[in-house]
């Protein structure tokens, strides 16, 4: 698993997504009052962190009192989860599985923080959180944001290549816009119930996150 600096951030080459240390990633301080108002928004008690990584968050979520539950198809990452949080049940999973049939319609809540501009095929996220959710039960999801004064900034300040991390495997493959993300979660069956810009003023947010909840009908 070699490892190499480039444009001051660690790129690596592997099998899977590559976890080396716990803790938080950056993004945590403001995606983390976001998820946690949306949760506290439907009075979520039971939650699933679908791409938990290194189950920090799943861990958070457990210290505000949530019974979290957390899952990752990165060994690395579930292995440092496992070893950081005993507490918590941490599982692999590969989203290209159907959800395991005993965590089926077990949660009121589903989040995925920063995974979805991961996967080349990310109506399976969708699919996996509809799958875990009861009836009327809230999905969160966060990715980078994506406009028309961010994008002329990222050009502008050669910042690209930083954003998008075209140097790690499992890295960003894509890249959605309010637009699309929306339409993706209404197509896997999903009622829009909010969207927001998180970090730095709106216009050049650093993420975007979108809450809704599993259709009924």
């Amino acid at each position: 698993m070699p490892n190499t600096t480039t444009d001051s951030q660690k790129s690596f080459s592997g099998t899977e997504f590559v976890w080396t240390k716990p803790g938080h990633a950056g993004a945590h301080q403001y995606l983390m009052p976001a998820t946690l108002k949306a949760l506290e928004s439907v009075h979520a008690h039971t939650v699933l962190d679908l791409g938990c990584g290194n189950g920090s968050c799943t861990a958070e979520l457990r210290s505000h009192g949530y019974s979290a539950v957390g899952c990752d198809a990165s060994f690395s990452g579930i292995a440092i989860a496992k070893n950081e949080h005993p507490s918590i049940d941490f599982f692999e999973y590969d989203i290209a599985q159907p959800l395991p049939s005993d965590r089926r319609k077990s949660f009121d809540s589903v989040i995925a923080l920063e995974v979805i501009e991961h996967l080349l095929q990310p109506r399976r996220l969708l699919t996996a959180a509809f799958e875990a959710l009861r009836p009327g039960g809230l999905v969160a999801i966060s990715t980078p944001y994506h406009g028309y004064l961010k994008n002329v900034a990222l050009a502008v300040t050669n910042k690209f290549d930083f954003h998008w991390h075209p140097l790690r495997d499992f890295g960003h493959v894509k890249f959605f816009s309010q637009k699309t993300l929306t339409a993706l979660v209404e197509e896997c069956g999903f009622q829009i119930k909010s969207f927001h810009r998180l970090g730095r003023v709106p216009s050049l947010a650093c993420s975007m996150m979108i809450v809704a909840t599993k259709s009924t009908h």
